[in-house]
């Protein structure tokens, strides 16, 4: 295939030239202080019923990870102790009690915490309003999410089809331009949709952890933005916490391939792709030593679970140890909401051991507090 067109069918053109100044600034950076600090989530995209199945297989589907995720995770501990703490990001269409009981007995025991996750299509603002309302406190009802000082709900938000602020140009599976201000005037104080390549929904900012300029509420609002940095804290938007998305050389191959820091059954972890996320260095400016990776996955299907679940989260891990050897790098499980108090908490001129500061802005949701 020619390189134009294969350009185009990958969608490179949308994100190659911020690609491209990003690993150019990170060659001309001073090297970060010692030790580094690599904070990990692990944010999964939790679908019972990917696929349409029936109820009873969403209910084994969320029983094999409340059976099986402590016994994967009792071998693995960060820094301070931590055990690998997994943000179950649900589907607030698909509540159901059963569902989400198992996912508060695993927060309880400090495996990790939920958020919202959300696929909505032809929407309009009022709609989508109640329906996070609705979803909110369903959620909410079972201990999940975070609570300001008036009770109201705080989440970390991801995108259903990627489609964030109406990012598709046919208008699919969102509907709603202003998504973003409406996001936060909703309790939602961070994004962790991105990176989506190749989909349409990739916006053109890569590796970064940023703010949202200019008119909020324009469609794919997410395009400009404002690098988080050290003496800087907007307090009148959510954050995009974006993963890392590089090109990267596969052996024995002469085309590069995308790594969009999405890991399944179908490009499992490895420690070569630990590497890759690390190396993207993605920080809050002015504090380079503090490493924030975020990846994803859909970790409910079976197959995936079984990958997650078995030797590719036991390679996760141990691929991760070698960042926690205390001189070089040390190791920081976290969930969505620890890594963004973490974020804010370098905002604001924190320095030293990142876990210090998981419950910075954020307090923990009742079922994990």
């Amino acid at each position: 295939m020619p390189v134009l067109s294969r350009l185009k069918s990958k969608r490179l053109h949308d994100w190659l030239g911020s690609y491209g100044l990003h690993r150019a600034r990170r060659a001309l950076s001073p090297p970060a202080p010692r030790p580094r600090h690599l904070i990990f989530a692990l944010c999964d995209h939790f679908e019972p019923l990917w696929g349409k199945p029936p109820a009873s297989v969403g209910d084994a589907r969320v029983s094999a990870w409340r059976a099986r995720y402590p016994e994967l995770a009792k071998g693995a501990r960060d820094s301070r102790g931590y055990p690998p703490r997994h943000t179950f990001f649900f589907p607030g269409e698909e509540y159901a009690p059963s569902f989400v009981a198992p996912l508060a007995e695993l927060a309880e025991a400090g495996y990790g915490e939920v958020e919202l996750h959300l696929h909505h299509d032809g929407d309009t603002p009022e709609a989508l309003r109640a329906r996070i309302d609705a979803y909110t406190r369903a959620l909410g009802d079972h201990g999940h999410l975070s609570r300001a000082g008036d009770e109201s709900y705080l989440y970390a938000f991801i995108h259903g089809n990627w489609s964030l602020a109406n990012a598709r140009a046919d208008g699919r599976y969102c509907g709603v331009d202003e998504e973003l201000p409406l996001l936060f005037e909703t309790g939602c104080y961070a994004d962790f949709t991105f990176p989506a390549a190749p989909s349409e929904c990739q916006p053109g900012r890569v590796n970064e952890i940023y703010w949202p300029v200019g008119e909020l509420s324009r469609r794919r609002a997410y395009e400009a933005g404002e690098r988080a940095c050290v003496g800087v804290r907007r307090r009148d938007r959510l954050l995009m916490i974006t993963g890392p998305l590089a090109l990267v050389r596969r052996a024995g191959r002469l085309r590069p391939r995308i790594e969009s820091s999405a890991i399944d059954q179908s490009d499992p972890p490895s420690a070569a792709r630990v590497r890759t996320w690390a190396a993207q260095h993605i920080h809050v400016e002015g504090r380079p030593e503090w490493v924030f990776v975020k990846v994803h996955t859909h970790g409910a299907p079976e197959e995936n679970a079984a990958c997650l679940l078995g030797d590719g989260g036991r390679a996760l891990h141990a691929a991760l140890a070698d960042y926690n050897d205390g001189a070089r790098w040390r190791l920081h499980y976290v969930t969505a909401r620890e890594m963004y108090n973490i974020a804010v908490a370098a905002m604001d001129g924190a320095f030293g051991d990142p876990s210090d500061f998981r419950d910075y802005a954020i307090p923990p949701p009742p079922v994990a507090a």
